[in-house]
């Protein structure tokens, strides 16, 4: 899924983040602005089996914040999926998610129903305004990939009181700035933030332990286990994505 957009506005991405580090050449100025940390493929295919176990109703996603396409073509393995980002990479549409005029459909087909749920790993600065926006956007959910503190702030804390699934990585999702290395170790733990509707919830298998976990001042909490990146990683991934040079 390749479709050209609009070339994105660069003021737009450096208005949210600015320069952060002055001997960044322009490429990786900008790829820090964008927080483009390109999600493992093995890591995608997990979020996709998650949001299938909570809610098997979920048939199409949008992924708005798609990058080059990691995380958009392997959840297109599972479900029907639209792909955007404001950023030009090549993959799917240029949009501003934040945009007053962004749609949630397909600009190929504009009689498609909005997207059941988003999926996405979002530049970690905007997440909380991914789920928030996205809530409204969807059918039935919207799940984020962020590293763990997300759930700390005090900030966020209305946020996560409405949170209905957390899937931690048993196994370390390794990201760097600009490209996808299949071997990269990290120190970060990540983990799957899923809200879902009311409605989602109410046609959950776990609705009622999402239910119970929300009336105890928590969330259910799951575990994303070991081996899933072995049982998850397919040959040509490396081929088709794997690139060892950072930004």
């Amino acid at each position: 899924m390749t479709r050209a957009g609009p070339v994105a506005n660069r003021s737009v991405v450096e208005r949210r983040a600015p320069r952060l580090v002055e001997q960044d050449d322009d490429h990786t100025a900008l790829m820090r602005a964008l927080e483009f940390y390109p999600t493992p493929l093995w890591a995608a295919r997990a979020c996709g089996e998650v949001v299938r176990r909570f809610d098997r109703r979920a048939r199409r996603v949008w992924e708005p914040a798609c990058g080059e396409g990691h995380m958009a073509s392997a959840l297109a393995e599972r479900f029907r999926v639209q792909a955007s980002d404001v950023h030009p990479y090549g993959y799917g549409w240029v949009q501003d998610f934040f945009a007053p005029t962004t749609h949630e459909l397909d600009p190929d087909d504009p009689a498609l129903e909005p997207a059941d749920w988003i999926i996405t790993n979002p530049p970690f600065v905007l997440a909380q305004a991914f789920a928030e926006i996205g809530l409204r956007r969807v059918r039935r959910g919207v799940a984020l990939l962020c590293r763990l503190p997300f759930e700390e702030s005090e900030g966020r804390h209305d946020l996560m009181c409405r949170l209905s699934v957390k899937a931690t990585f048993c196994e370390r999702v390794g990201m760097q700035l600009g490209s996808w290395d299949p071997e990269l170790s990290t120190a970060t733990a990540y983990a799957l933030f899923v809200w879902m509707t009311p409605e989602a919830e109410a046609s959950s298998p776990f609705g009622g332990l999402i239910a119970a976990n929300r009336a105890a001042g928590g969330w259910l909490s799951i575990l994303i286990p070991p081996g899933t990146k072995d049982r998850l990683t397919r040959a040509d991934d490396a081929e088709r994505f794997g690139g060892r040079r950072a930004a």
